[in-house]
């Protein structure tokens, strides 16, 4: 039995991680400051670690080096982050104080106490850039918002801790994720938790541009399956999780309907240049936000090659897309209910 340390553990993927592991026999110990992570995501039908989870923030340097001390890790997921793209470019400070100094305090305890190695979450956004596709791990030209530039930075930082200490890391470049737990709350959700939660609302979805963007998604499970193999790394890698394969906004806006039986209400279509209407300060003068990068954005076409996840760790996806979106519309479904929504 291991014992593991994750980070960002009441978040979506962080807290089905850890019940993995648990149910592996694993030994995990959960840490978050919950500013993104729910205790709903903590509770499983034969697992709740509501009470076992540290409510503490990863740049606590006293006291993630006393749980250092105490726990004597043999592995970390390092998954902490402010992860919505509008809440890290409306506030870069915090971002790469979260992103790039927490993920350093991480490292370092890494390397004061010895552990085996780490896997680091990172994203598919640092190819925002990218011209050529599918997108492979040794070609990235440099991201420009400020969330995916904080994942690269801190990339940077654990390839020179492996080059200066050879600790063993992994950064796993996600695409987009989905799954039971996605945030269907929050101000800005991801695309297929904001679907399901304005159907259920009654209201039409607003899709930006004409739907047509294609995408690059991957479940929840498949990639937690990817994130335990590669453990067996003994060097640094960069390894994308994907499918290496696309679906258009419109066709999973058309699924979901389907699993909510609302094929009735149709998608509205809005400009691009507003796709972050929400945080209206980004569009203030003296320097709003360029309309270029925003069109750049809900226009851009990912898809990951996965080819490098299958040669090394002999690991593919299993889950169909229909298949993760029933799933996600199920447990979403509840989740809107118990916030008064849908009910």
């Amino acid at each position: 039995m291991s014992k593991i340390l994750i980070t960002g553990a009441a978040g979506f993927i962080g807290s089905q991680l850890a019940y993995r592991l648990w149910k592996d026999g694993e030994s995990v110990v959960l840490v978050d400051n919950f500013s993104y992570g729910s205790e709903d995501n903590l509770i499983f039908d034969e697992h709740d670690f509501r009470e076992e989870i540290h409510h503490k923030d990863i740049r606590d340097l006293d006291f993630m080096d006393s749980l250092f001390e105490k726990e004597k890790f043999d592995y970390v997921y390092h998954i902490a982050g402010i992860t919505p793209l509008p809440d890290c470019q409306n506030h870069p400070v915090d971002a790469v104080d979260v992103n790039v100094r927490g993920t350093v305090i991480i490292l370092d305890l890494i390397r004061k106490y010895g552990v085996k190695k780490m896997v680091f979450a990172s994203t598919s956004a640092v190819y925002e850039n990218n011209k050529d596709f599918p997108s492979v791990e040794t070609h990235v030209e440099k991201p420009s918002l400020f969330y995916p530039s904080t994942k690269y930075t801190a990339e940077q930082y654990c390839k020179a801790y492996w080059d200066a200490y050879h600790i063993p890391i992994v950064c796993l470049r996600f695409a987009n994720v989905f799954g039971p737990h996605i945030d269907c709350l929050r101000t800005q959700p991801p695309v297929m938790g904001y679907i399901i939660r304005e159907f259920m609302k009654g209201n039409a979805p607003v899709l930006h541009s004409d739907g047509e963007q294609k995408r690059d998604f991957i479940f929840v499970d498949d990639l937690i399956d990817l994130a335990i193999l590669v453990l067996q790394s003994e060097e640094y890698d960069t390894v994308n999780v994907s499918t290496q394969t696309t679906v258009t906004i419109n066709e999973i806006t058309r699924i979901i309907a389907e699993k909510l039986g609302t094929t009735d209400i149709k998608p509205e279509y809005a400009e691009t240049s507003h796709y972050w209407y929400r945080y209206p300060e980004l569009y203030a003068k003296p320097y709003p936000i360029s309309s270029q990068l925003m069109e750049n954005e809900v226009l851009k076409y990912t898809c990951l090659s996965n080819e490098h996840a299958k040669e090394k760790y002999g690991w593919s996806p299993k889950t169909s897309l229909e298949e993760g979106i029933a799933k996600t519309v199920e447990f979403s479904a509840e989740v809107l209910k118990k916030a008064g929504i849908g009910v």
